[in-house]
């Protein structure tokens, strides 16, 4: 389960759910691929460039190679994707570092730029992708116009790519059920509750404080109150300082973690008491955010990566994961969304909370000075 991914929020409206390697010396640069406009590969901006999606597949299949970094194969359906990528067009996929953080992703491309190792595409949280757009190449995939503006950048620099709710999961056969926030801090759940991961650097676990708070009378404006009961929860003992992986879920070393829905959800096929709570008066939606290295070592193979992900098929598989696609409402209006599928995207009544790139900021800034005393 991957422990530490920054948040990803819409900075507009919300769709309601009705979200290293050390320095070497560079690689000799290769020979820049032109595309049949004669647009260099790294600066191609759409599939036209490369003549439509057929040169731009013939593109990158002369590369033969993709790398990807922080994508577990049980984080949002990425194995099957990734499979799914190899098997259509016979493209190497290296997958690195699927547990990092999206700040290692930056990391990486920093220390590996130049050579043929560093990643190709990014999957970030909300304050790491905006804090690094100069890094990004443009490039708008051919269903651009299908995605809404809100969860695009207009230059094309990024797009969100699939979103979730922060949840409560827990083992019914270990604890008591678990109906609110409130619960947590019941002495049956000494010792038994885990956030996914360090809320300065997480953004499951970001999004995790953000919905406590929001329990205690926050808001995306005010963390505090969050940053405050994870204080008592850690003061009655409560708190479990373990990062939850399916592994230490099944054996019932965390029995209750507070994480996005997808991925608690996901153990409930592997653990039949494994339950999942989405509190609906304190509902936090989030978004990850795609992006390509403008420094690419396969910068053709990062744009087909791009168009498969926003395609039907892409879209359906992140669907098959349990998450939100981001053209998951488009698709279901034209019958696109696989219905065997879309019934395994959560559905909350009312309003969710989505931060703004201003609160994220400011809640990150609070968190950076506040949790580590507050968890001891």
């Amino acid at each position: 389960m991957k422990s530490s991914r920054l948040v990803a929020a819409a900075a507009a409206s919300v769709l309601l759910f009705a979200g290293l390697i050390g320095c070497a010396p560079p690689e000799k640069d290769k020979p820049e691929e032109q595309t049949q406009s004669g647009v260099n590969a790294r600066e191609a901006t759409s599939a036209e460039d490369f003549g439509g999606l057929s040169g731009l597949e013939e593109a990158a299949k002369k590369e033969g190679e993709l790398n990807v970094i922080a994508l577990p194969p049980d984080w949002a359906n990425y194995g099957a994707i990734i499979k799914a990528f190899e098997d259509k067009y016979g493209i190497k996929v290296n997958s690195a570092q699927p547990d990092a953080a999206s700040q290692d992703e930056i990391n990486a491309a920093n220390q590996q730029r130049g050579r043929s190792s560093a990643p190709d595409v990014f999957d970030l949280g909300q304050s790491v992708a905006l804090a690094n757009t100069a890094m990004f190449a443009p490039y708008k995939v051919a269903v651009w116009d299908d995605i809404p503006a809100a969860y695009k950048d207009s230059n094309g620099a990024w797009v969100n790519d699939y979103g979730g709710y922060m949840s409560i999961g827990f083992d019914s056969a270990k604890v008591p059920p678990v109906t609110s926030v409130d619960d947590l801090l019941k002495p049956e759940y000494k010792g038994k509750v885990a956030l996914n991961g360090d809320p300065t650097q997480a953004g499951a676990a970001f999004s995790g404080v953000l919905m406590v708070a929001l329990s205690q009378g926050g808001s995306a404006d005010d963390i505090a109150p969050g940053v405050e009961f994870f204080r008592k929860l850690s003061e009655a003992g409560n708190f479990l300082p373990v990062d939850p992986t399916p592994a230490t879920i099944e054996s019932g070393q965390t029995p209750v973690v507070i994480d996005w829905n997808y991925l608690n959800a996901a153990e409930t096929k592997k653990l039949p008491s494994w339950q999942v709570l989405v509190p609906p008066d304190h509902a936090v939606a989030g978004y990850y955010y795609q992006a390509i290295n403008k420094d690419a070592p396969h910068p053709a193979a990062a744009r087909l990566w791009e168009e498969f992900l926003f395609s039907d098929e892409g879209q359906n598989l992140y669907a098959a994961g349990g998450v939100r696609p981001v053209r998951a409402d488009n698709m279901l209006a034209d019958g696109k969304l696989d219905k065997s599928v879309a019934s395994a995207i959560p559905v909350i009544d009312g309003p969710a909370t989505v931060p703004s790139p201003e609160q994220t900021e400011k809640a990150t800034a609070y968190l950076a000075d506040h949790w580590a005393e507050a968890i001891g």
